[in-house]
């Protein structure tokens, strides 16, 4: 009989590939695999050629960009040198998540599946394709194709003789045994390991002290945009233009407290972390309060996936919320699921104060399984440092906004930046710095035209002051905000390089005439001088802003430069776009 061995590999950045990939996992144990489910970047590679189930789960980020905890993998897999026959004994299955909004959608997914049958890999499904953008979400597509999926490793890999499939009754193991110090007077904690040395990361960030927190957009605009400054000075920290700080938040006390209360947890208490079915997480001091685990590592604060409510219905003692819960983790109960939580923006945390019995019940071991981790925020850097030694500046929109339900929705990492005021006292935030997907020419003399909208800006804020300390001159911005004197970041400081001859400013304020501008308007405008910075010039291209409709319009601008000012017919206008991409010339940063 075929050995029952299943490998989950997932490649998240935001945490829903990660999420999915725990379901399955789960799913594969209660159908008595031996299933291991690790981020593609933390599994040792040469092993590979010897697995003979693996279910890859990867979402596309950016322009068609694999997540950060896959990169390595990406690299490897896609190696000349890799054997025509590598995977022969393999066989697989991809489930890819993305967002329809985006040109490259789900590209990572696509692209591996085709790579692994290249590599003798057989594939057990065609790649399913998960959209954020259906009215239900990736489940639309995942729980289908899961269904098919099941049918056809069970018929590989059948059940042996007498053994059933454990019942969803059944509660898996927690992945780590919890101990509380205070149950064990006689045990006293060992010193906390030391992280390795190095760079500031996840792991080890550094506590940059925050030196100024300034609101820059207008006191009746309706959005709270800051400028925040630090203090990097010792950290190691280097960065370039393009470059991003990921800042880890924290939950909010008031929401520390509740949490606690609902679950009936002493703040103060100790507690230990030991491994079971996955490694213990390396930011966590050991040992740790419950006010730091809740605090500092719970993201009580999100919108609660499906796999939440599966093991809050296994772990409730309450006969009626169980089978509410149930109902709202079970595929019939997507749209309701849908409307409860994800269409009003729900928290964690509300829906616990929604299941009191339930929450009361949790066993604490059980709560990294149940609650995600807080995961890091990233946001451009907007300074140099050549203009700015020691310090690094960030530009962060506040995101607050209305649902149905009573309280504003509010974003984590922005209201929590937004609550630091170093003006009342030493403010620490913790901060790393990584490569962003954004990189400049180094040649100071080779033009370049930047498209930013709202805090789209930022990126090009830092590369304009990298570039106009090394004496370049040629530098394009279109700017594009709601009104002049609402929106308009670093006004003062983009009009004193204009009048110095070292930046052309082309701005479109929306809102501020009857008839709506935009950066895509602006573009057709200036579009002889565009054609020939690109054509004849060499110039790079960027954009930076919302992902929802800016890439699209940008794109058909400059096509419709191509072929007015370029006289290039349609399709060659296309294939001039594909080859700027292709070769960096054209480079985009956009978020949902």
């Amino acid at each position: 009989m075929a050995e029952r061995r299943l490998l989950l590999l997932f490649g998240s950045q935001t945490g829903t590939a990660e999420d999915v990939a725990d379901r399955v996992g789960r799913e594969a144990r209660r159908k008595r695999f031996l299933c291991s489910v690790r981020p593609l970047d933390s599994y040792r590679l040469a092993n590979l050629i010897h697995e003979p189930l693996v279910i890859f789960i990867c979402a596309t980020t950016g322009q068609g960009d694999p997540p950060d905890n896959m990169k390595n993998f990406w690299k490897f897999i896609f190696r000349k040198n890799l054997p025509p026959n590598s995977l022969c004994r393999m066989d697989f299955a991809v489930l890819g998540l993305g967002d329809s909004s985006y040109a490259k959608f789900n590209f990572v997914a696509k692209k591996l599946h085709k790579r692994l049958a290249q590599l003798g890999g057989r594939a057990l499904l065609p790649v399913a394709l998960g959209d954020d953008q259906h009215d239900l979400g990736p489940d639309a597509v995942i729980d289908p194709w899961l269904l098919d999926l099941w049918e056809k490793v069970m018929a590989l890999y059948p059940l042996p003789p007498g053994l059933g499939e454990l019942s969803p009754d059944v509660l898996l193991p927690p992945r780590f045994a919890l101990r509380f110090l205070d149950e064990d007077p006689a045990e006293e904690p060992g010193e906390a390991e030391e992280p390795p040395r190095g760079p500031p990361s996840d792991v080890r960030p550094f506590p940059a002290p925050m030196v100024s927190n300034r609101r820059v957009t207008a006191e009746d605009h309706f959005q709270d945009v800051r400028l925040i400054e630090f203090d990097i000075s010792g950290s190691g920290i280097e960065f370039g233009p393009g470059d991003v700080a990921l800042i880890r938040p924290e939950n909010s006390a008031a929401d520390t407290q509740r949490f606690c209360q609902l679950l009936g947890l002493a703040p103060a208490r100790r507690l230990v972390l030991d491994a079971r079915d996955s490694d213990v997480p390396a930011r966590l001091a050991r040992p740790c309060s419950v006010h730091q685990l809740v605090s500092t590592y719970l993201d009580v604060a999100c919108v609660p996936r499906r796999s939440f409510f599966e093991l809050l219905a296994a772990l409730s003692g309450h006969q009626l919320e169980r089978e509410k819960l149930r109902e709202l983790s079970s595929a019939q109960g997507q749209e309701e699921r849908y409307g409860y939580c994800d269409r009003p923006r729900r928290t964690t945390l509300e829906v616990l104060h929604d299941f009191p019995h339930s929450a009361a019940s949790i066993p604490p071991e059980y709560l990294l399984d149940l609650i995600p981790r807080i995961r890091p925020r990233a946001f451009s850097i907007a300074s140099s440092l050549a203009v700015h030694p020691s310090r690094l500046q960030v530009l962060v929109g506040v995101v607050q906004y209305r649902t149905r339900l009573r309280q504003p929705r509010r974003g984590l990492c922005s209201s929590w930046l937004a609550s630091l005021d170093p003006r009342r006292g030493p403010v620490r935030v913790p901060l790393w710095v990584q490569r962003g997907s954004l990189t400049f020419p180094p040649d100071p003399h080779v033009p370049v035209v930047m498209v930013g909208t709202g805090t789209g800006v930022a990126p090009f804020r830092a590369a304009v002051q990298e570039r106009v300390a090394r004496g370049a001159t040629e530098n394009c911005l279109f700017f594009g905000c709601r009104r002049k004197d609402g929106d308009f970041y670093w006004e003062d400081e983009w009009q004193e390089l204009v009048r110095g001859g070292s930046l052309t400013l082309v701005t479109a304020f929306s809102r501020d005439q009857e008839e709506k501008v935009y950066v895509q308007h602006r573009l057709r405008e200036h579009g002889a001088w565009l054609w020939d910075l690109l054509s004849r010039r060499g110039a790079y291209f960027y954009l930076a802003g919302n992902a929802k409709t800016v890439p699209g319009a940008v794109s058909e601008a400059l096509r419709a430069v191509f072929q007015e000012h370029g006289g290039l017919p349609g399709p060659d206008a296309e294939t001039l776009l594909a080859t700027l991409e292709r070769t960096g010339r054209f480079q985009a940063e956009t978020w949902a």
